[in-house]
């Protein structure tokens, strides 16, 4: 499908914004997919150009937390390849039920990350004391595992759920949160991409353009996270959890 100059322009912006958004606080489809099918792409087409160019802005994003420190290397080593494994699998689910189900359900936890973000009492995420290596290894691998999953298996809000996970249950700052859920990111997402390309889903020739914007917005993103640190990342994540929760509101009203 051939696309006018116009809606490729579009296309990019969005993704700039998309990569931005994502860096900081996940949620970067909210924007992403609902463009690609503005243009007249079918869904499953759309998903799988919506994750060819989304894999070029996690690994920006990666790359730039990397560069900055960020990124813990102790729980990489297992997030990594668990994040890969939870996508397989999550995938494989989709071929036993419908991913539709999950709606309510991750409507619900959504309210829940609002409330705990703007409610939240006690130390910050940072000041209080970690977990010793092999516990934090171990929550981390199950993290990585079943987000991962939630990921192949539906996929909305699935930075911002990696972000409260390694914030509330590991007692990262935010910051720091938002670099380790960039590892499981794009392992999910190359998973995604290997899975849509290996079907002919993807269409490059509109995934490519969108992919150099999305990588530009994505280095942009996290400079912004560290320079902006804790309180930008969580005014950004309640953002799009509010973002998200009326999405999937609406969804599980008019579907």
């Amino acid at each position: 499908m051939d696309l006018s100059f116009s809606q490729l322009a579009l296309l990019c912006a969005a993704a700039l914004i998309a990569g931005v958004v994502d860096a900081i606080a996940g949620g970067g489809g909210l924007v992403t997919l609902p463009a690609i099918l503005a243009v007249g792409l079918p869904p499953h087409v759309a998903l799988g150009t919506n994750k060819g160019q989304s894999v070029f802005g996690a690994f920006a994003a990666l790359l730039r937390f990397w560069r900055a420190g960020l990124v813990r290397r102790d729980l990489s080593t297992v997030t990594f390849p668990l994040g890969l494994l939870g996508a397989l699998l999550g995938t494989g689910l989709v071929l036993l039920m419908r991913p539709e189900v999950l709606k309510p359900v991750v409507l619900v936890l959504l309210v829940v990350v609002a409330a705990f973000l703007a409610f939240r009492r006690g130390p910050p995420p940072g000041t209080r004391p970690q977990p010793p290596l092999a516990r934090a290894r171990a929550l981390g691998a199950i993290i990585a595992l079943l987000v991962g999953a939630y990921d192949g298996f539906f996929g909305p809000g699935t930075g911002t759920f990696l972000i409260i996970a390694f914030s509330g249950l590991l007692g990262h700052s935010l910051t720091h949160a938002s670099a380790d859920a960039k590892v499981v990111n794009f392992a999910t997402n190359l998973s995604a991409v290997a899975l849509f390309s290996s079907r002919g889903l993807v269409l490059w020739h509109v995934a490519l353009p969108m992919a150099a914007a999305q990588f530009t917005g994505a280095w942009l993103g996290v400079h912004l996270a560290v320079r902006g640190g804790d309180t930008l990342v969580r005014k950004v994540v309640l953002g799009v959890v509010v973002a998200l929760v009326l999405k999937l509101g609406r969804d599980v009203l008019v579907g």
